[in-house]
């Protein structure tokens, strides 16, 4: 942050004064930071954890994960660990941090691991870091881990690189907020390696992620982004340590420049040669222009030409600031002192004026001034300035105001009559006074020419009405004459100053004005989240602000059309239709005013991003002919149409980001699909047809018993793919909305051993056990619905169970629900796939003895039970192999018990 202290020179900046007080009041923060998962940030905050408790410190671990590394596990010891706190989410546990048992153990030190972490729905914060950021409010310091690719503004950097999108971020506000931050460093070589020896992630996790994500390349850039951030927050502490205690710069740990830009052209290539400085050096830069004194006398030609100079140094990366001051070379110095700016590009003074007779240069007093500071003479070249604007600016009309001369003559006549009056009792001169202070008077309220009709006015009266010899414009006294010319010296350079003072503070007051303007329409922009609501805030802002009428135009189907207006007006005419589209595709201004197609009702700006043109403004008057705008409601327009492009290019990014992933997930189901067809459809018809061709050309030389086994063959495999049809089929349903379950009381036993009955093929290579007592109360389910999510179950059970195990389905009821539950002794599920076994078309991987199936049984039990209004959740048997399914269902309360329907 840029720090101006120019009234304290030696003394510490008040702002980082305030910034180390704050982080006094809270606890310290220390976050250990790494490239990529495996690089051993876990295992480095646990050590420096167990050094703090060997100091005496009261430490505990609030959540750590070891992810089953066994010398990470081993480092546990000798900590006291917070239980973890249970959520219930969709009917499963989760466990989180317990945020407040840490708070009420209040311990010195607490180590939280996985900083981006998402808390489980019902947790007090969304996001890990908030329980942090809870925890530093409260005192109590943290060291937590992080992750490169979770930093909020590397994310789109870290998705280019990898072409994986990171959903879990943490805002760059909370690495500013770190006391410290530690770079745990490790080789591509060697964080390869772990991963090949298996202490990253499982042998087939490891696999894939060496395929996809773990490359030398993606490893090398992820850690290059590592190592600036680390460098970056560093740097930063170090500027705040200067100010804070009042240290001049520079301090050359780390380069900035700094290049100062004026009213020539050819500062726009002054401001090209820094940011290719700054690219080299790797370093962050900015141009400043100080406004001094001699500011309100520049032309508007003048004015635009810093503007456009400001605005290009955004553009290539840098920031612009403005400073007000009374020496350039003055403020330059301080602004990079108290920046610890190394680098000043500035360029090279031009031929010699009568100023420079009794003053050095900008140039020569900076070089003079700077010290240690490394000063760029460079001589810069005026045709290579800013891009012409391309639009003629309107003639702002001379203000002559007749009333502020009136006025000017009524001070000048009281001036005279008080001096009537005093010329009694003072001597003539004196009275001269008298005379000044309306001169001023006029200079204060109505600027320098008022001011200079009074001056002459009243230097006339003095001498008509009090100069020997009176009454005449004849002087007869030296003595007078002196005292005249004098009273006219004093008089114009008073009334100069004045007004110069005067029109500094109107300018100051218009410039408040318009700052806060933008700034409310740059708030008003951040909070919408609709293309438009964008486009109707900018279409009134631009109305408002500049006292014309709007029209915005967007891309639609390779042309360009009226989206918004104010007053609204979707009529545009031909040559307004072509002003706009050659705007759009040329991204240069055309219309009225302009130098392209001159002759359209409106003048037509494109919206400009760093990347491309994202729209145009088309704006318009009630004055017919002429240009429309001033060159002050130029550079205002400028400032308006920057903002709302960035507005508009963020609309439509999101929206973007949305369709790629609705394409994504389309294309996932469609290869889902075809993945599904191309293998369960093709396999029991390559059965049929072999039994069936088979019987065709053998049947009278075949054995009944072949002949019985072949027929068998085609009939399960026509039932196979009649489920899987119709599994098809109700899946295209519920992702349609149109199921509607035909709900009634039923018992759950009697629809259980229908579905026992239905899948008796299936199950004939397994034991099953069914336990629902009689008194089991009814549920409201559709029965059909319901047999299907029981059957595809079992289904789902015989697939992973080894044969002759047992399936198990069990029922019982507690206060609210009816309980039913499946459950086998398979291999059960991994707990990574816990969450996704009812996805759609998702199929956890198993070995080659496994029949396939398609994806959809349990996504299809899931939407039947929810449908019915019940949930469904999946979970690893306690103590033994085995997966396990439980379906809650509500408990009619209006509904008895089967032994009182008896």
């Amino acid at each position: 942050m840029p720090d101006d202290n120019r009234d304290q020179v030696g003394r510490p900046s008040p702002d980082a004064l305030l910034e180390k007080a704050r982080a006094e009041m809270r606890g310290r923060l220390k976050i250990f930071l790494g490239a990529a998962p495996g690089v051993g940030k876990t295992y480095e905050m646990l050590i420096s954890g167990r050094a703090k408790l060997a100091d005496g410190l009261d430490v505990v671990i609030g959540v750590v994960e070891t992810h089953g590394r066994k010398e990470t596990e081993a480092l546990l010891a000798g900590f006291e660990i917070i239980p973890r706190v249970e959520i219930d989410y969709k009917g499963r546990a989760l466990e989180e941090m317990d945020l407040d048992g840490i708070l009420a153990r209040r311990p010195d030190l607490v180590l939280v691991d996985e900083l981006a972490h998402t808390n489980a729905e019902g947790s007090r914060h969304p996001k890990r870091y908030l329980d942090v950021k809870e925890l530093l409010d409260r005192g109590i310091d943290v060291y937590t881990t992080l992750n490169i690719q979770h930093v909020e503004s590397l994310n789109d950097v870290v998705s280019q690189i990898t072409r994986i999108r990171v959903r879990e971020t943490v805002p760059d506000s909370i690495i500013d907020l770190a006391d410290d931050v530690e770079i745990i460093d490790l080789t591509p070589d060697d964080l390869i390696k772990r991963l090949h020896d298996g202490k990253v992630y499982m042998p087939r996790t490891a696999e894939r992620a060496l395929t996809n994500y773990f490359t030398p390349g993606n490893l090398t850039a992820l850690r290059e982004l590592a190592l600036r951030k680390t460098a970056q927050r560093v740097d930063d502490q170090l500027l705040t340590h200067m100010q804070a205690h009042a240290i001049s710069g520079p301090w050359a740990a780390g380069e900035r420049v700094l290049v100062s830009v004026d009213h020539h052209p050819r500062s726009a290539s002054l401001v090209r040669y820094a940011a290719r400085m700054a690219s080299r050096l790797r370093a962050p830069w900015a141009a400043v222009y100080v406004e001094t004194n001699r500011s309100v006398n520049l032309s508007e030609a003048e004015r635009d030409t810093i503007a456009s100079t400001l605005r290009l140094a955004e553009q290539l990366g840098g920031e612009a600031i403005t400073i007000p001051g009374r020496e350039v070379a003055e403020e330059l110095v301080r602004h990079a002192t108290a920046n610890n700016v190394t680098h000043i590009v500035i360029g090279a003074p031009k031929a010699a004026t009568w100023r420079d007779w009794w003053s050095r240069s900008i140039t020569d007093e900076l070089i003079r001034k700077t010290g240690e500071i490394s000063v760029h003479v460079i001589s810069g070249n005026e045709k290579d300035g800013t891009t012409a604007r391309g639009v003629r600016a309107a003639a702002t009309p001379p203000q002559f105001d007749f009333r502020a001369y009136l006025l000017a003559t009524v001070y000048v006549a009281i001036a005279l009559a008080v001096s009537i009056v005093l010329d009694q009792v003072l001597d003539v001169r004196n009275l001269a006074l008298v005379f000044l202070m309306a001169v001023l008077t006029s200079a204060v309220l109505h600027g320098l020419r008022p001011a200079l009709y009074s001056c002459i006015l009243g230097a006339l009266s003095f001498n008509f009405f009090f100069l020997p010899p009176r009454y005449t414009l004849t002087i007869s006294d030296p003595e007078s004459v002196l005292a005249l010319f004098f009273f006219l010296g004093v008089a114009i350079i008073a009334s100069n100053l004045t007004a110069t003072v005067q029109r500094q503070a109107a300018a100051a007051r218009q410039r408040a004005r318009t700052t806060e303007d933008l700034y409310l329409f740059s708030k008003k922009l951040a909070g919408t989240g609709t293309l438009d609501d964008v486009l109707w805030a900018t279409a009134f802002q631009l109305a408002s602000m500049l006292k014309v009428r709007v029209v915005l135009l967007l891309p639609e189907e390779g042309s360009i059309a009226v989206k918004a207006g104010y007053p609204p007006d979707d009529t545009l005419d031909e040559a307004d239709i072509a002003a706009a589209r050659w705007a759009w595709e040329h991204n240069h201004a055309a219309g009225r005013g302009a130098d392209t197609l001159p002759g359209a009702k409106r003048l037509y700006v494109p919206l400009r991003t760093g990347r491309t043109a994202v729209g145009v403004i088309g704006l318009d008057s009630d004055r017919r002919d002429g240009p429309l705008l001033t060159p002050e409601q130029q550079r205002l327009l400028d400032a308006l149409a920057d903002q709302a492009a960035l507005a508009i290019e963020r609309v439509q990014l999101v929206a973007d980001v949305d369709r790629a992933r609705l394409a994504a997930e389309a294309d996932r189901l469609r290869s889902a699909l075809l993945t599904s067809i191309s293998h369960d459809l093709k396999t029991p018809l390559a059965a049929i047809l072999g039994a069936a061709g088979t019987l065709r050309d053998y049947f009278a030389s075949m054995p009944e018993e072949d002949r019985n086994d072949l027929l068998s063959t085609v009939v399960d495999e026509s039932e196979r793919l009649n489920r899987f049809i119709a599994n098809l089929l109700d899946m295209t349903k519920i992702e349609s909305g149109a199921m509607e379950p035909n709900s009634a009381p039923h018992y759950a036993g009697d629809i259980v051993g229908t579905a026992l009955a239905r899948a008796a093929k299936i199950l004939e290579h397994h034991k099953t056990e069914m336990n629902i007592p009689a008194d089991l109360p009814m549920v409201r389910v559709d029965p059909v619905l319901f047999e299907q999510v029981i059957f595809n179950l079992l289904d789902n059970a015989a697939k992973y169970a080894p044969e002759g195990s047992v399936i198990q389905i069990e029922g019982w009821a507690d206060a609210d629900n009816v309980i039913l539950q499946v459950s086998d002794e398979g291999p059960g599920i991994p707990p990574a796939d816990l969450t996704r076994v009812f996805d759609t078309f998702y199929r956890v991987r198993k070995g080659d003895q496994v029949r396939a199936g398609t994806g959809l049984g349990l996504s299809i039990c899931r939407g039947f039970v929810e449908a019915m209004g019940g949930t469904i959740t999946a979970a690893n048997r306690k103590g033994r192999p085995g997966a396990v399914f439980t379906i809650r269902l509500p408990k009619p309360n209006d509904i008895p018990k089967l032994d009182e329907l008896r």
